[in-house]
């Protein structure tokens, strides 16, 4: 399984990822350091 990027985001990015930089992050919001919209998840910062 390839998880988000993120340091502390455990989404699978197998199927559905947004590459950035080489990495691979679970959405656009997620690879700009806001929330991935997975439960349990902060990509980054938490978005306000």
């Amino acid at each position: 399984m390839d998880t988000c990027a993120h340091e502390g985001c455990h989404c699978d990015v197998s199927e559905n990822y947004v590459e950035q930089d080489g990495k691979r992050y679970c959405s656009t919001e997620c690879a700009q350091g806001q929330s991935c919209g997975h439960d349990g998840c902060t990509c980054g910062e938490a978005a306000e």
